[in-house]
């Protein structure tokens, strides 16, 4: 994977999840992905990750800014940044994050999320 490849996934998965178009899922996580964050349980196989966003995230909306990606030839990826929005019960967030991704077939097979503190 090229530095670019990466930027473009990740700016995908981005507009995906940040535009709610949970139902384009499937056009940057594999069948079979895993995403792992703090407090919960490995979210395992995009139905798993579909529900997650769908029914448990507690952002109500908002927007990841990137500020750097990098990867490797192997097809691993890391993206760092900032999301800024609400909560569904109107708090305002802000919060840094760094992500880790594997990446197989120009989807992602492996990602977890890494937060500066307890977060969301």
């Amino acid at each position: 994977m090229t530095e670019q490849e990466a930027h473009d996934l990740i700016r995908r998965l981005f507009g995906v999840i940040d535009g709610a178009q949970f139902d384009d899922l499937g056009s940057v996580f594999a069948e079979d992905a895993v995403y792992e964050r703090p407090g919960y349980a490995p979210l395992q196989g995009l139905a798993r990750i579909e529900q997650f966003y769908r029914q448990e995230r507690i952002i109500g909306a908002g927007s990841h800014h990137v500020e750097a990606v990098t990867c490797s030839s192997a097809g691993d990826a890391v993206a760092v940044g900032v999301f800024r929005g609400e909560s569904r019960d109107g708090r305002l967030l802000e919060e840094r994050f760094a992500d880790v991704y594997r990446v197989q077939g120009g989807k992602i097979v492996w990602r977890t999320t890494f937060f500066f503190r307890p977060a969301i």
